[in-house]
């Protein structure tokens, strides 16, 4: 699940911590872009992507437990500056697993557009478009983890501020046409993505997961080290996993600022709401990530405000809109600013 914060295991292994993902549709397309290492967890991060890795989009259909269609991007090491990298697309039982090897659709190097069939690609390090205040955040994880009032008058009476303003990241950009078989206008996704490690056995062991942004700031900021095991699992196993508690956390911060009248209704359909933990998008669809529902995410969308507001069942503003982070996204693709 998302972490975009200073972490001790996020210093270690930054190439393998997600950062966002975006779901959005493009001319004639659909657009999956997954960021991950960003600098904002160590100046001296590591860069570029791992080469022992696998950076994974998953994609279900029509509500389906389980993916149907797996986009994975591998990366050679470093070199000169730049890394290859080879996506292959896995269908049908293979795009659940891991041992599943695909077909290859495209090669490429970071830095540079990658066009080839029904895909275009870019990999590389760009200026970071996600926005948010952390002291805002401050105060409201708090009151989710405590269950108390959320008192933002302190932190209005200041200017808010992007605190990811200079902040970079790495980005794959993957760019589906129309024409692909299930990508259609008018499907019906779930989308998450995931990273995978090789382990010294010879299998992989995954390592993050991300399907809508701010769970982990939100619902365990305190797990600085990931003990929680919501990342090793699947999302067809969230609801039995961790439901409860979440409905249980909003039902006590939404009853503690008199939000809902009934604030354990509320935590059980906001749960509901949340998992299984992927992004829903219909293809062909405006993208929009916003407090009255969520259907895929642009670059553009101010997806801490939507989460807060959803958590608390109260508009939250955060004091930021979409203007501030406008010079780190483009209207063509690959849609994100490459970083000088």
């Amino acid at each position: 699940m998302s972490h975009h914060l200073d972490t001790p295991l996020a210093r270690q292994s930054g190439q393998l911590f997600i950062d966002d993902l975006y779901v959005f549709g493009g001319d004639g397309c659909t657009d999956f872009v997954m960021d991950v290492n960003s600098n904002i967890t160590e100046p001296n991060v590591t860069p570029g992507f791992s080469s022992d890795a696998r950076y994974e989009f998953r994609i279900h259909f029509d509500g389906a437990d389980f993916e149907e269609l797996t986009y994975r991007v591998a990366f050679d090491p470093m070199a000169d500056g730049q890394q290859a990298f080879q996506v292959y697309e896995l269908t049908g039982a293979d795009a659940r697993g891991d041992d599943g090897s695909g077909r290859q659709v495209a090669t490429g190097r970071t830095g540079e557009v990658t066009e080839a069939g029904n895909v275009r690609v870019w990999a590389g390090r760009i200026n970071d478009p996600f926005y948010i205040d952390l002291d805002e955040l401050g105060v409201i994880n708090a009151a989710v983890r405590d269950g108390t009032k959320v008192d933002l008058s302190k932190w209005r009476s200041g200017k808010p501020n992007n605190t990811f303003a200079g902040s970079q990241v790495y980005s794959i950009v993957l760019e589906v046409s129309h024409d692909h078989p299930r990508l259609r206008p008018g499907a019906k996704l779930g989308v998450w993505c995931a990273t995978k490690l090789a382990t010294d056995a010879g299998g992989w062991r995954q390592i993050n997961r991300f399907g809508l942004p701010m769970m982990w700031p939100i619902f365990w900021p305190a797990d600085t080290d990931f003990s929680n095991p919501a990342n090793d699992r699947h999302p067809s196993e969230d609801r039995n996993a961790d439901g409860k508690y979440i409905a249980e956390k909003i039902a006590a911060v939404v009853a503690a600022n008199g939000t809902s009248a009934d604030p354990e209704g509320y935590g059980y359909l906001v749960s509901h709401r949340i998992f299984p933990e992927v992004m829903p998008y219909t293809v062909g669809t405006p993208a929009s990530f916003g407090f009255s529902g969520v259907n895929g995410r642009t670059l553009a969308d101010n997806a801490p405000e939507a989460m807060f507001s959803m958590v608390l069942d109260s508009a939250t503003s955060s004091g930021l809109d979409p203007s501030v982070a406008a010079d780190m996204r483009r209207d063509e693709f690959p849609w994100v600013v490459p970083a000088s």
